[in-house]
């Protein structure tokens, strides 16, 4: 093969610092909104954000020049400074340390895609820490 060709679809997720319920449902389009420009600007589409007050699932494809780390670090920090910068929360905002990043299959893209899109739904049944002990295993 004389060329190169990368398609690496990631689930990363991350939550507010403490887990504090920060992100109220009139802020959220705006997070929203912006995390997807900077996935964006980074060369990283973004098939769908969504999440609940605490934290935030991203599923996007991952620029083949650039590591998950080094782009989900650089939408974290931006995104503090945007809602900190235009008061979204009421209260000074950061997003906790960390993340996780797990590689999806272009097979389950659509039920990964569902999954995020029915988060509000999703947690009336399971807590985000019961969640993410789940996908820890």
């Amino acid at each position: 093969m004389s060329h190169s060709y990368n398609k690496l679809w990631i689930h990363a997720i991350w939550a507010t610092k403490e887990r504090m319920p920060l992100i109220n449902s009139i802020a959220e389009p705006k997070i929203h909104q912006f995390i997807t420009e900077q996935f964006r600007e980074s060369g990283c589409p973004v098939r769908i954000i969504n999440g609940m007050s605490d934290h935030i699932h991203c599923l996007f494809l991952l620029n083949s020049q650039k590591s998950i780390t080094e782009v989900i670090k650089q939408v974290k920090g931006s995104s503090s400074h945007y809602i900190n910068q235009h008061d979204l929360t009421g209260e000074k905002f950061s997003w906790q340390t960390g993340y996780a990043a797990y590689s999806v299959s272009e097979s389950i893209v659509e039920k990964v895609f569902t999954y995020i899109k029915n988060q509000k739904a999703h947690h009336q049944k399971k807590s985000f820490s019961q969640e993410y002990e789940e996908f820890l295993k």
